[in-house]
């Protein structure tokens, strides 16, 4: 029996592989009740590839967006680059965007219908446990107090329990802090006419002024759509504790896109529009050195919390899922598996942290803004080839791990 600590996408995603592979598992969420949080998420060809293999395709496919393309302009409504997305890339698996929650309750009820109805355990918070050479002992309080519940032993425990992961902190206690970048992201949901493509990400401005992103996840019956957007600038520390549930207020951030009306799209508009506003510092941790510990391991944003850029914040979940349940049905020994999955991603995740920080997928809006002196240009090809954008696009995929011959 192994034990899942968080019933997020990662735990519920593994819980769902070791299923197909055999492997007895009990997942344990803090939350007594399981709500649809969040705002909008992209799953990557990489990503669902391994949901395709779980069988999840038409399920989330009947409740998301397929992503045609991610376009890119200046502050100014300045066309700079316009790449095809999934499928229409070439990969043999789709890129869709889709409302957090949606993709959570698909898992949740998948987990129900193939592990059983009491294969989730809600309003379980972990507080600590304890292993052997044989076992690991999990104990929980309960959502909101210190009521003590029964404990769960099992072979061996993963951590999947998000940034503030308590697991993580049983044996990183010090030195493991938030690392705010001096970003922070506004984000919402806004019911609106299908822009573009109907099917188009945006991305305009650059992180100096205020940077734009945009695209739909979901259909309306009467022709709208739900679309997600987020808008992020540098400034001061605001409130820099990794929480994604925070109330934002639009006065905070209009000045940044209130110029963006472009003939296509009012973004100034849509921001007001929005159904509600979220608020999150952009935070991580630094790579770590050990994810495993005897009977323990981590995975996800528990393993390693990145910028939410590139979508691959809950897509490395996912891989960590798949690879872990395979290290776990190719090993008869927990400990040898959980250090065999560490080899493989914990260098892979490390890079990609540093990425985010350093070469986000975004790059091109930092490098036409340096290059014009954030002025609109006269044409695009006085500032950039094609071949460096698509250079620069290709460079982070390397390192995400889905280029095209990668998935």
């Amino acid at each position: 029996m192994i034990l899942i600590i968080g019933g997020g996408i990662g735990g519920l995603t593994l819980a769902l592989n070791l299923h197909k592979a055999g492997i007895s598992c009990q997942i344990f969420e803090a939350a007594e009740t399981i709500k649809p949080l969040g705002v909008g998420i992209n799953i990557l060809p990489h990503a669902m590839k391994e949901l395709s293999a779980l069988e999840l395709g038409a399920d989330i496919a009947a409740n998301a967006i397929e992503t045609h393309e991610v376009c890119f302009y200046n502050r100014f409504g300045q066309h700079i680059y316009t790449e095809p997305r999934g499928r229409f890339a070439g990969y043999e698996w789709p890129q869709y965007s889709i409302h957090r929650g949606s993709l959570h309750e698909i898992l949740v009820n998948a987990v129900r219908e193939r592990l059983g109805p009491n294969a989730l355990l809600t309003g379980h918070r972990f507080c600590r446990l304890e292993q052997d050479a044989q076992k690991v002992t999990a104990y929980f309080y309960t959502e909101d107090s210190e009521q003590i519940l029964k404990p769960y032993s099992g072979s061996a425990l993963v951590g999947c329990d998000g940034i503030k992961s308590v697991v993580r902190r049983s044996f990183y206690k010090e030195d493991d802090p938030l690392i705010y970048s001096g970003i922070t992201m506004w984000r919402g949901v806004t019911k609106h006419q299908p822009f573009l493509s109907g099917a188009s990400m945006i991305y305009a401005g650059w992180l100096k002024t205020g940077k734009f992103i945009a695209y739909p996840i979901a259909k309306l019956d009467n022709g709208m759509q739900i679309v997600n957007w987020l808008c992020e600038f540098y400034c001061s520390p605001r409130n820099p504790s990794g929480d994604w549930g925070q109330p934002g207020n639009v006065d905070d951030f209009l000045w940044s896109c209130e110029e963006m009306n472009f003939p296509w799209l009012n973004i100034p508009k849509m921001v007001k529009d929005a159904e509600f506003i979220l608020e999150y510092p952009m935070v991580d941790k630094e790579p770590l050195k050990k994810w495993s510990f005897g009977r323990t391991t981590l995975l996800g944003d528990a393993a390693h919390p990145m910028y939410p850029r590139g979508s691959n914040g809950a897509g490395q979940a996912i891989i960590d899922a798949k690879v872990l349940a395979d290290s776990l049905s190719f090993e008869s020994d927990e400990v040898a598996a959980f250090l065999k999955y560490e080899k493989e991603r914990l260098p892979k995740t490390a890079a990609i942290v540093h990425a985010n920080r350093t070469n986000p997928p975004d790059a091109i809006l930092r490098e036409v803004y340096e290059r014009t002196g954030d002025k609109p240009f006269k044409s695009m090809t006085d500032i950039m080839t094609r071949d460096e954008l698509y250079e620069l696009s290709d460079q982070y995929k390397k390192i995400a791990g889905f280029q095209v011959s990668m998935t």
